[in-house]
């Protein structure tokens, strides 16, 4: 398996720590309102990954968390005129019938900052303790200036980041690029520390929880949005450094951003398509096939005009598949559904482990469809070939988290059926319309 690592910049095999197993954290939401169909694409990308992994033997343990105390939930419970607590549980709830209707594999842990909260005030102890960090008037800021080479994963420039801080400068920090750990708060809910009453910063938490579920050591794999490789996960980074003394994963991965025909899509601009309206309208297997549709690294635009186009190439996968599955039922012939084409299969499964180069795997899957359909179109249907070539697309499709529903036909739907095939040898087909016509509406045809 060969990932793109933005850190070093270039592609790189997987070896993992442990032989056998995979370590992988992905920053997971901060719960004040639904996500929208941009924050769907990290869970589907590394969702899949994780399939990919486990398919080749791996066993994966897949850790996201929740950030359940911020400023924006904290300003929503204020609006509301409910604890914090209830807004953080509301949109938890909310993101994970998401990840169900995205068809997602249950994550191996789902760590929230409330209840890591002793963990992260011992953290920022220790460095406060050991020279990393300082207190000014209850604030804790992290000194970046204590670690060397600062800006490696999000290759920064220092010197212009410094400046452009400048403008920007909290008076109480000795460095403008010197970020929060732990702030004194007066609104909204706070914990006591040796600092006094606050709340901690965004980029101590995620460190805090995956040393916590990864017993402090080197993990393989850290996922999250191109957003967020500056500050958060180079502040997540020099942390790590001081506290861990690793720079926390061997291979850091990035997914690309989601365009809103053609332009930026945030909560605070208002333009919005919330994840659970769109898989409601188009289904949780097209909406996987359409976020899956680019290489996840490169951005992907959003727009009615690139739904339309996936829906023709998706459909192009469905009928065939609609199709091989009806005719086998109507004719009462069981496939099997266990032996697959070993070369198609390895040639997608060669595209997967090719850092989700997932156009090229669509690519085989549109190869397996299409002999698929050669294996129907012929006098007499050889069922082995055509159980093999489903079979493979199904486990194709499995590694991408789609799965077709199963297709319901009755005893009388098979009644005419045949009642339509006799119809047509017998060259009545006035008969065969009328039982075509029954058949069509139905969708068996």
């Amino acid at each position: 398996m060969k990932l793109y690592n933005s850190k070093s910049l270039q592609m790189e095999e997987l070896k993992p720590v442990v032989e056998g197993e995979v370590s992988m954290y992905v920053c997971g939401p901060t719960v004040y309102n639904h996500v929208h169909i941009g924050n769907a694409r990290p869970i589907v990308v590394f969702d899949t990954l994780r399939r990919v992994l486990e398919e080749d033997g791996y066993k994966v343990k897949y850790v996201s968390n929740y950030t359940d105390v911020d400023d924006k939930i904290i300003n929503k419970a204020l609006e509301e005129g409910v604890e914090e607590r209830v807004i953080a549980n509301r949109y938890m709830e909310a993101y994970d019938q998401v990840r169900k209707m995205l068809h997602t594999i249950p994550l191996s842990a789902a760590p929230q900052v409330t209840q890591t909260m002793d963990d992260i005030i011992e953290f920022v102890k220790q460095l406060v303790d050991e020279g990393y960090a300082y207190e000014v008037d209850g604030d804790v800021f992290f000194s970046v200036d204590k670690i060397k080479g600062y800006g490696q994963l999000s290759h920064q420039n220092i010197e212009e980041l410094q400046v452009g801080a400048r403008i920007d400068e909290n008076s109480k920090k000795r460095n403008p690029l010197d970020f929060a750990l732990w702030k004194q708060t007066e609104a909204g809910i706070k914990w006591d520390s040796y600092w006094g009453k606050g709340r901690p910063g965004w980029h101590t938490e995620c460190v805090v929880m995956i040393g916590k579920e990864f017993d402090h050591h080197m993990i393989d794999i850290h996922g999250g949005g191109k957003d967020l490789k500056f500050p958060h996960h180079e502040n997540e980074v020099a942390q790590s450094i001081a506290v861990n003394h690793h720079s926390l994963a061997n291979i850091w991965m990035h997914n690309g951003m989601l365009n809103l025909n053609g332009g930026k899509m945030s909560k605070s601009m208002g333009n919005v398509m919330w994840a659970k309206d769109e898989i409601a309208r188009l289904g949780s297997n097209f909406v996987r096939w359409i976020l899956l549709s680019a290489r996840y690294r490169d951005s992907l635009n959003y727009s009615e005009e690139a739904i339309e186009a996936a829906q023709k190439e998706f459909n192009k996968v469905y009928a065939p598949w609609k199709q091989a599955t009806l005719k086998a039922i109507l004719q009462d012939v069981t496939l099997d559904e266990h032996t697959i084409d070993i070369e198609h299969f390895e040639r997608f499964m060669d595209a997967m482990r090719d850092d989700l180069n997932t156009p090229n795997a669509y690519a085989e899957i549109f190869e397996t469809t299409k002999v698929l359909n050669q294996s129907l179109r012929v006098r007499e249907v050889d069922w082995v070939q055509v159980g093999k070539y489903l079979a493979t697309l199904n486990k194709m499709l499995s590694i991408l988290g789609i799965v077709f529903e199963p297709i319901v036909v009755t005893d009388e739907d098979k009644m005419t059926y045949r009642l339509w095939n006799e119809a047509k040898s017998q060259k009545d087909f006035a008969k065969a319309d009328e039982y075509r016509l029954q058949l069509t509406k139905k969708g068996l045809l």
